[in-house]
């Protein structure tokens, strides 16, 4: 009896072994897959941080490819630059008639500028896109001629404007890459912020003459979502551009041609999430370094206007580099530039940002210079 108890015994310590041994297994691999990079079904994607543009995930980004109504986030731009948001347009023959997603304004309708700003990026609308340019350029062309300027100013090196909606056309593209930089540009707006970002608006609120729902998904899907478009035709396929609020940063997301726009968007954020966190290096006001100042009576206080805040890979670190000017002779200027910080993570820069003085500093007089001199 004895015997067959001690057999029983042993049975159920290796039971628990193998189990434990298991379970330890299964959550390493679980912990380990967390880390790998994530398959995405786009042709293009992208994410990368508003605030620091660092890249966070990235597939084939620099790809130049049709961007379908994601176009409309520069239409939108180029309206606010130009346009007068209280001025009302005339909806024309060819705004109606525009193929493709439509709000359905009737030729002769007057439309103000915010409302049509709404009717572009809400729902999507062609005809919006069409009134825009000619209310505010007086022709389409005139208008893509300012969009493909803004563009070159933006820094969007691989992106061309044809048509002011993305209805397919030749000379009609974009990359991932740049319509990431463009939508950081855009949640720069306060009113463009707060468009993409609303679920709904009601036209006696906003006195329009129609209420308008917005038909990004994203908004319902993701509770951190604050924008931004979406965009479909044959040639290129379902893309989403998503703007997802993590730790009160932006993460600007692009997919192109990708089917599972709004499936995909949530895999590259939750991959986001698992990988990084964000890490306040420095605060606003704070001093970073003592500068030596040529000529000068004193040394000077160098400190930044801004907190710093940066993605950094869960379980790296970060490189600080802080690069002074040399050259720096007094007197000099409260707020004056003396160097720089470059925040690195591995070979990776993270971010830059200028240190400026934090009082002035005046000159020491020849008098000084010449003591200074015999008694070092």
């Amino acid at each position: 009896m004895r015997k067959k108890q001690c057999y029983i015994a042993k049975v159920l310590v290796i039971l628990f072994i193998t189990t434990l041994l298991f379970n330890t297994k299964a959550l390493a691999k679980v912990n380990s897959n967390d880390l790998k990079e994530i398959r995405v079904s786009a042709l293009s994607a992208v994410a990368i941080d508003a605030k620091t543009g660092r890249v966070l995930y990235d597939k084939g980004s620099h790809t130049i490819l049709p961007m379908a109504s994601t176009t409309k986030i520069a239409t939108a731009l180029v309206a606010l630059k130009y346009g007068d948001l209280d001025k009302t347009v005339e909806i024309s023959k060819n705004a109606q008639n525009v193929k493709g997603s439509k709000v359905g304004y009737k030729k002769g309708e007057n439309i103000t500028i915010k409302e049509l700003l709404y009717g572009l990026l809400f729902k999507s609308g062609n005809d919006a896109a069409i009134a825009i340019s000619e209310g505010i350029a007086g022709s389409v062309d005139g208008f893509i001629e300012l969009m493909n300027e803004y563009a070159l100013n933006i820094g969007l090196l691989d992106t061309s404007f044809s048509t002011p909606h993305g209805l397919d056309k030749e000379d009609h593209y974009s990359t991932a890459y740049d319509l990431a930089l463009l939508t950081v540009k855009a949640k720069e707006s306060e009113i463009f912020s707060k468009i993409v970002s609303s679920k709904s608006v009601k036209k006696d609120e906003m006195n329009f003459k129609r209420d308008y729902n917005n038909i990004n998904k994203l908004l319902w899907q993701i509770p951190e979502a604050n924008g931004v478009k979406t965009g479909y035709t044959g040639n290129a396929g379902k893309c989403l551009v998503s703007s997802i609020s993590y730790d009160n940063n932006d993460i600007i997301i692009v997919v192109l041609n990708c089917n599972e726009r709004w499936k995909e968007t949530k895999n590259i954020y939750d991959y986001i999430l698992r990988k990084y966190e964000y890490k306040k290096v420095f605060s606003k006001d704070d001093i970073v370094k003592e500068v030596e100042i040529k000529d000068g009576i004193d040394s000077v206080k160098a400190y930044i206007k801004e907190d710093i805040i940066v993605p950094i890979e869960k379980g790296k670190s970060e490189d600080i580099n802080i690069i002074v000017n040399k050259d720096i002779k007094a007197p000099i200027k409260k707020d004056d530039i003396v160097g720089s910080i470059i925040i690195k993570s591995q070979e990776d820069i993270i971010y830059e940002d200028i240190m400026y003085t934090k009082e002035d500093v005046g000159s020491i007089s020849n008098f000084q210079k010449l003591k200074s001199k015999l008694f070092k």
